[in-house]
């Protein structure tokens, strides 16, 4: 948590008169995690936010898999596979401050792999038992070296209320002041806040019911001083 609170940042601009936060200036990390929600399976989210968190009816079926007896379930793997569907580690690009699980894979010549720990082998019929180690194809850093993600990192983006994002720059930044009938400058506020693994994952929850996500997220609750830079 404290990884990703030090590495990803939003620069709101709130209008205190109306107790909405019009935009935010946000860097293409912040725009890569956002669309890498897009990728989370339906059981990661359920998951991530918990059954008592989420709205709409995903989360009893959640509840109603975890609590079904093994004895009508084909397979013990298929509610592990369904509960907890592996996440991709550029899913957020902050592997560690986010769960990431993956699948254990068996093995034993080499030539097949299994999910299931004591499979034979169709080369050898010997029983695949030894756990295989998968590779981490690199660090969060060096994806960024590399200009791996979603977006180029050579513009800073606009992310709006309702989570639109879209290039920034002055022009555009006029347009949105004056979409907004904002009238003068005196109710305006600049604020920075840092994101971690708290408001990452409001921020994915108010995204699920809601059109105004950032105010939602940021002026709907205190945030903590640690996590907030005027």
């Amino acid at each position: 948590m404290e990884t990703m609170a030090n590495k990803l940042s939003l620069k709101l601009l709130i209008d205190h008169k109306a107790h909405k936060i019009l935009f935010a200036e946000a860097s293409k990390d912040v725009v890569d995690f956002l669309f890498g929600l897009l990728l989370l399976p339906i059981g990661s989210i359920v998951n991530l936010l918990t059954k008592e968190r989420m709205v709409g009816c995903i989360g009893t079926i959640y509840k109603s898999l975890e609590q079904l007896d093994v004895t009508y379930l084909c397979s013990s793997q298929s509610r592990t596979t369904l509960l907890s569907p592996p996440i991709s580690e550029t899913t957020f690009l902050l592997p560690s401050a986010l769960p990431c699980t993956t699948k254990k894979l068996y093995g034993h010549c080499g030539g097949y792999f299994t999910e299931i720990s004591g499979t034979k082998c169709p080369a050898c019929r010997m029983a695949m038992t030894t756990e295989l180690q998968q590779v981490n194809p690199g660090s969060v850093v060096r994806q960024r070296e590399v200009g791996e993600g979603y977006v180029k990192g050579v513009v800073t983006y606009t992310v709006m209320d309702d989570l639109t994002v879209v290039p920034m720059s002055t022009i555009s930044s006029i347009t949105l002041l004056n979409k907004f009938h904002v009238k003068g400058l005196g109710s305006l506020e600049e604020k920075v806040v840092k994101l971690g693994l708290e408001e990452g994952l409001e921020l994915l929850k108010a995204s699920l019911q809601s059109k105004n996500v950032l105010s939602d997220v940021f002026l709907g609750k205190k945030v903590s001083q640690g996590n907030v830079t005027v």
